[in-house]
């Protein structure tokens, strides 16, 4: 596997495949920013071959695919097709925002996409549609049903919590988590994209979101985290109902010892880290002409950048680069 300076051994890829979405997340896409039109990407070809030569040389064994959202890439199905073809992907899943879920949840499962992290930050119409842009509660939610019967599984619920806005509601998700058997993390804001400047206001850290959520929680039941951003617990509700909750915590108590992802952007750009900057890129390895040499030696030099943390400020804006 490749390793960075300090011995991360990496071997997820998180593949943005573009800019692009259909919501306006305030956390996420700023309201200036266009949607990319003529931006060299990565061909669905490339990534095979970029992805195909990772696992083969390099150990790698998990890709998820986001964007923007992924499902705003009109070759989607074929790149999940062949991501799905290469022996060794034991793993490959996709982040979406659930709005194509209700009519391709089952094409995606078809072509080889095995799990979802679905974003869904409330369960209140009028707060879904202020922040996010969208009108779409109901859609999200019947993409929810879409997916599991389309077999997609496990299926997960992404919450940002933005203080002011949705952290009253996090009782509620986790009520709609265990009603519907799926697990839920909570997720710090960070300061990057459009809130950054507001990110002191806006912030709610694990310690209060588990404050919120105690008055309905009878037992709780921590359980292994290992690789995942997430540290779960298993909890029993006053109703007797049980939830997995997990806590996505950047901001509080980072989980950069335990990392083993790296990014690439659409454009073939090098993420080392989430909140830092591109450290080179891929595009004039793969093209026009595939060369694994020079593909090691961008992420390998990429690698050396990777911090024993994250920066405490992002540099880009989420939709650029995915979670």
């Amino acid at each position: 596997m490749f390793q960075d300076t300090l011995g991360r051994r990496i071997g997820y890829l998180r593949l943005s495949l573009t800019k692009a979405c259909s919501m306006r997340c305030t956390y996420c896409r700023p309201t200036w920013l266009e949607q990319p039109r003529g931006e060299p990407m990565l061909s669905p070809a490339e990534i095979e071959q970029l992805a195909r030569h990772m696992v083969t040389n390099h150990g790698l064994y998990k890709v998820r695919l986001t964007g923007g959202d992924p499902t705003s890439r009109p070759e989607l199905v074929e790149i999940i097709q062949r991501l799905a073809s290469i022996d060794g992907i034991t793993d490959l899943a996709m982040t979406t925002n659930g709005l194509t879920l209700p009519r391709m949840a089952k094409v995606y499962a078809d072509a080889g996409l095995q799990r979802i992290n679905l974003s869904l930050d409330t369960l209140d119409p009028e707060r879904f549609a202020r922040m996010t842009g969208v009108d779409g509660l109901n859609r999200v939610l019947k993409g929810l049903d879409a997916a599991r019967s389309a077999g997609i599984a496990p299926i997960k619920i992404n919450t940002v919590v933005l203080r002011g806005e949705n952290d009253v509601d996090i009782p509620s998700m986790v009520r709609f988590a265990a009603a519907n058997d799926v697990p839920i993390r909570f997720i710090e804001l960070m300061p990057m994209g459009p809130l950054a400047s507001a990110w002191a206001d806006r912030y709610v850290p694990e310690a209060e979101m588990r404050a919120i959520l105690a008055p309905i929680v009878r037992e709780s039941e921590d359980l292994e985290q290992g690789h995942d951003a997430a540290r779960c617990a298993r909890v029993t509700l006053d109703d007797g109902s049980v939830a997995k909750v997990g806590f996505i915590t950047p901001m509080s108590c980072n989980f950069c010892a335990q990392c083993n992802r790296m990014r690439i952007a659409a454009d073939g750009a090098i993420y080392p880290c989430l909140m830092d900057e591109p450290r080179g890129s891929l595009f004039n390895a793969v093209r026009p002409v595939f060369n694994g040499r020079a593909v090691d030696a961008a992420i390998q030099q990429s690698l050396e950048h990777k911090q024993a943390e994250h920066p405490h400020d992002g540099f880009v804006t989420m939709t650029h680069i995915g979670g």
